[in-house]
C-alpha cells in the first residue's frame, strides 16, 4: 500500500456530503493513533505535516513510517504537505513520495499568489499529486508560521472563482473566521460567506483551523460544502496534559513506552470525536 493524493477522497466526501478529517502528525505515535483509529472506524483520512513536522522527523523517515502504517492496516492513505511555501521544498518531498500538497501564497497579492500556486500545480500533476491553495488568510499561529489577527482576511467569493479557475487547483483553503491554534473566546464563522465561496466554485472546500471550534458550527460549515477539516492544537493538548498528568501521578516514571501511553489514548479519543463530526466514519 503507497501514499495516495486526496483529490478522489475529497470528490467522494463532496458528492456524499462529509468531510475527511485531515490531523496534524509530528511522530511515530502521532501516525499510529490516527491510522489505528481510522482504520478501526473505516474512516479515510489525511496526514498532516508542516515543514516543521518534516524538519524534526525527517522527509523519509516520515514518508516511510506513513507507507508502513498504510500497509500494515490496508488503508490508503494521503499524506499531506501542510503550509508550505518553498516550490523546492515541495519538489523535493514529491520526489521523496508525498502525494497531497498545499501550497500556501495566501500571503502574498493575488496575482502573485496565482503565480505561485499555478507553478506548483504545474509540477505536481507530472506525478499526480493533489494540491490544495488558500485564498484569505487565517490569523493565529500553527508551528511557524504566526499571522496577527491585524493581517488576516476573508475569502472573497468572486476571487475564489478567478482563483480557482487560473490555478487548476483541487481544493480550496477558505478564510470564513476560523484561525490556527487557541480561540479567545468562541468562534465567529461566515457561513454566508461560506455558502457564496460555494456557489463560486465547484471543488472541494477546506476548513483549517477546527481545533475549538464547536460541533455544530463543523456541522453547518460541512452542510455548506466544506470537505475536509483540519485539526492540529486538539491533538497536540490532549496529548500534553494526559502525558503532565501521568508524571504528576508518577513522578519516577522513566520508561517512555509506558510514560506516553495515556497521552496516546487521549488523543485516540480525540480523532475519534472528529470522525465522528466529519461524518467520515465507513466511508472507506
Amino acid at each position: 500500500m503507497y501514499l495516495i493524493s486526496n483529490r478522489e477522497m475529497l470528490k467522494k466526501a463532496q458528492r456524499e456530503g462529509y468531510a475527511v478529517p485531515a490531523f496534524n502528525v509530528h511522530n511515530l505515535e502521532t501516525v499510529q493513533v490516527v491510522v489505528e483509529t481510522a482504520a478501526a472506524l473505516r474512516s479515510p483520512v489525511i496526514l498532516a505535516g508542516t515543514p516543521g513536522t518534516f524538519t524534526y522527523a525527517g522527509t523519509d523517515y516520515l514518508v516511510s513510517i506513513c507507507q508502513e502504517a498504510a500497509h500494515l492496516h490496508d488503508l490508503p492513505l494521503a499524506l499531506h504537505l501542510d503550509h508550505h511555501e518553498k516550490l523546492d521544498d515541495i519538489r523535493a518531498k514529491v520526489t521523496a513520495g508525498v502525494r497531497s500538497v498545499m501550497i500556501d501564497g495566501s500571503h502574498f497579492a493575488f496575482e502573485e499568489n496565482i503565480r505561485t500556486v499555478a507553478e506548483v500545480v504545474r509540477l505536481c500533476q507530472r506525478y499526480d499529486v493533489s494540491v490544495e491553495a488558500e485564498l484569505g488568510r487565517l490569523g493565529g499561529q500553527e508551528d511557524d508560521l504566526n499571522v496577527d489577527s491585524a493581517d488576516s482576511f476573508f475569502t472573497d467569493p468572486a476571487a475564489a472563482r478567478e482563483f480557482v479557475q487560473r490555478t487548476g487547483i483541487d481544493s480550496l483553503a477558505v478564510a470564513i473566521g476560523s484561525a490556527h491554534g487557541l480561540y479567545h473566546g468562541e468562534p465567529h464563522l461566515d457561513f454566508a460567506r461560506l455558502a457564496e465561496v460555494r456557489k463560486a466554485v465547484d471543488i472541494p472546500l477546506v476548513l483549517h483551523g477546527a481545533s475549538g471550534i464547536p460541533e455544530h458550527m463543523v456541522r453547518e460549515a460541512i452542510g455548506l460544502g466544506i470537505c475536509k477539516v483540519n485539526v492540529a492544537t486538539d491533538l497536540k493538548i490532549a496529548f500534553a496534559d494526559a502525558v503532565k498528568s501521568y508524571f504528576t501521578e508518577h513522578p519516577d516514571a522513566n520508561d517512555p513506552r509506558k510514560d506516553i501511553t495515556p497521552g496516546k489514548q487521549a488523543m485516540r479519543e480525540v480523532v475519534e470525536e472528529k470522525i465522528r463530526i466529519c461524518g467520515s466514519e465507513g466511508k472507506l
